[in-house]
C-alpha cells in the first residue's frame, strides 16, 4: 500500500481501480494552484511580504515557489505553463537575468505573444533556439526605462498572457493599458487574476465592451491571503457522483462533501456546478464546502468551455459513460495544453465505447456513446497530462480500469489516488523493467 503516495514513486505506473459501491465520502481538496500561482506573483512582487496561508502543494506552484527563490541563472519551469508565463513577465519587469526553459513538450508551447508584449514595453528577451518558443534568454532591463504604456494583445489564445502582463503593470512608472483583440477566452481566470490584485491594492479597472484593461502605477500593499480549494480539483468528484451507482437503484447513491469552496469563488471551474447539474449530480453549499447528491441526468447537454477549458475532458469522459450526448465548443486551446488534448480525448474514448466526433472543423465537437461497451479493463493513456488521468478515473465507478502514469497528478492534486481510495479499489502495479 506505501505504493499508494502523495507522489507515486516512478517505478508504480498503473493504479488498478474497481468499483462500484455506495459513495459517500469527505474530501479536503487540494488548494487552487491558479489562486496560489497569482498570489505568489503578487506577493514576490511585494518583496514577499504577504502572509499567505493553504497554499497548492500542487507541482505547478511548488515549482513557482522554488524559482521565485532561487538565484540560478537557469529557471526550468518543467510542465508548468502558467509557471513559464507568469515568471517570464516578472523576471522581466523586476531586472532579472534568467534563461527559461522546461521540459521537451514545455519547449514546444507558444510565449511569442507575451514576449513580443513585453519587448514592447522595452525588455531585452531572445530566443534561444525556436522564434516564439522556450528556452529564452531574458537580459537586464530596468522598468523605469518602460517604453510604452498601452500594448494590443490577442484575447483568444492564452488569458495567462494577459494576467502575466497585468500583474507586473502596478510597477511600471507608467502603469499599463491592455487592448484585447478578438474574443476574449478563459475571461474567468482574468477577472481571478484582477480581483486578486485589487485585493493587494492595485488600481486596475477593465472595460470589457471596450476590451481594455487598464492599470495604474500603484504598487501592492502586503496583506494575508488564504487560498480556497481547487474547483478544478473538485471535477473529478463530481464525475465521482455522477457515475456512482447509476446502475443500483435506491433514493440516495451518492454523498461526496467537498471541503473549502465557496458559492462565490473567484474560479472559472465552479461553472462545474452548472454543467453538472445535467448529468446528474445537485450542488448544495455549506459552512465548510458543497455537498453533492444525485439528481434526474438529462439526455443531452450543449456547453462553452471557453471559459473552463480545464473541465472539458473530465465532462467529456462523464457524459460518454453516462451516455448524455454532449456537443462541446470551446476547446480550441485544449489543442497547445500539456498535450493536444482534443487529440488524447478522441483516442482514449475509443477505449471505453465511445467516440469525441468533429463536427465543424476546430469548433463543435460531439460525444457519443457507442453500441459496443468495453469487455475488460481498458488501459488508458495519460499522455503525461494530469487531467487525462483524474478525467478518466471516475469511470471505475462503473467498470474495471487501468490508468497508465499515475505521477501525473502531482502536478495539480498530489493527493489524488489516496483521495480516490476513499470511494474505489486503488491498486498499483509496477512497470516492466527496461531493457
Amino acid at each position: 500500500m506505501n505504493a499508494v503516495r502523495l507522489t507515486p514513486p516512478a517505478t508504480l505506473t498503473q493504479p488498478r481501480l474497481d468499483g462500484p459501491g455506495l459513495v459517500q465520502a469527505t474530501i479536503p481538496l487540494a488548494s487552487s494552484k491558479s489562486e496560489s500561482n497569482r498570489a505568489l506573483i503578487i506577493d514576490a512582487l511585494t518583496g514577499f511580504r504577504c502572509d499567505l496561508q493553504n497554499l497548492s502543494t500542487a507541482r505547478d506552484t511548488q515549482t513557482m515557489i522554488r524559482l521565485l527563490k532561487s538565484t540560478d541563472q537557469t529557471a526550468d519551469v518543467l510542465d508548468a505553463g502558467t509557471t513559464m508565463r507568469f515568471l517570464t513577465a516578472y523576471f522581466a519587469v523586476t531586472g532579472q537575468e534568467k534563461i527559461m526553459t522546461g521540459t521537451p513538450r514545455m519547449c514546444e508551447r507558444p510565449i511569442g505573444i507575451l514576449v513580443d508584449a513585453l519587448r514592447a514595453l522595452g525588455a531585452n528577451i531572445t530566443y534561444l533556439n525556436q522564434e516564439g518558443y522556450p528556452p529564452l534568454q531574458i537580459k537586464r532591463f530596468s522598468a523605469s526605462a518602460q517604453s510604452s504604456n498601452r500594448l494590443s494583445i490577442r484575447g483568444d489564445v492564452s488569458s495567462q498572457y494577459i494576467s502575466a502582463l497585468v500583474m507586473i503593470a502596478p510597477l511600471l512608472p507608467d502603469g499599463l493599458t491592455l487592448q484585447l483583440t478578438g474574443a476574449i477566452g478563459s475571461r474567468p481566470y482574468i477577472d481571478m487574476t484582477l480581483e486578486q490584485m485589487r485585493y493587494f491594492g492595485a488600481d486596475v479597472q477593465a472595460d470589457w465592451e471596450a476590451k481594455t484593461i487598464t492599470v495604474a502605477p500603484k504598487p501592492y500593499t502586503p496583506k494575508p491571503y488564504a487560498i480556497e480549494s481547487d474547483w478544478s480539483g473538485a471535477s473529478y468528484w463530481y464525475s465521482v457522483a455522477a457515475l456512482a451507482n447509476d446502475r443500483i437503484a435506491g433514493p440516495l447513491t451518492a454523498e461526496i462533501n467537498l471541503l473549502g469552496l465557496k458559492a462565490k469563488s473567484l474560479q472559472g471551474d465552479s461553472a462545474i456546478t452548472d454543467i453538472m447539474r445535467s448529468l446528474g449530480v445537485e450542488s448544495t453549499f455549506t459552512d465548510s464546502g458543497v455537498r453533492l447528491t444525485k439528481c434526474p441526468t438529462a439526455t443531452s447537454l450543449t456547453w462553452d468551455f471557453t471559459d473552463c477549458p480545464d473541465l472539458a475532458q473530465t465532462v467529456a469522459v462523464c457524459a460518454a459513460v453516462k451516455g448524455v450526448v454532449l456537443r462541446l465548443t470551446g476547446i480550441e486551446s485544449l489543442k497547445i495544453k500539456e498535450t493536444d488534448r482534443v487529440a488524447a480525448l478522441q483516442a482514449e474514448l475509443q477505449k471505453i465505447g465511445a467516440e469525441l466526433v468533429e463536427i465543424e472543423p476546430n469548433h463543435l465537437y460531439e460525444v457519443h456513446q457507442l453500441a459496443v461497451s468495453p469487455s475488460g479493463p481498458a488501459t488508458i493513456a495519460t499522455y503525461d497530462d494530469h487531467r487525462m488521468a483524474m478525467a478518466f478515473a471516475p469511470v471505475a465507478m462503473q467498470y474495471e480500469i487501468i490508468i497508465e502514469e499515475p505521477g501525473v497528478v502531482a502536478k495539480s492534486y498530489p493527493s489524488f489516488w489516496d483521495d480516490m481510495a476513499r470511494v474505489a479499489t486503488v491498486k498499483f502495479t509496477e512497470a516492466s523493467p527496461a531493457l
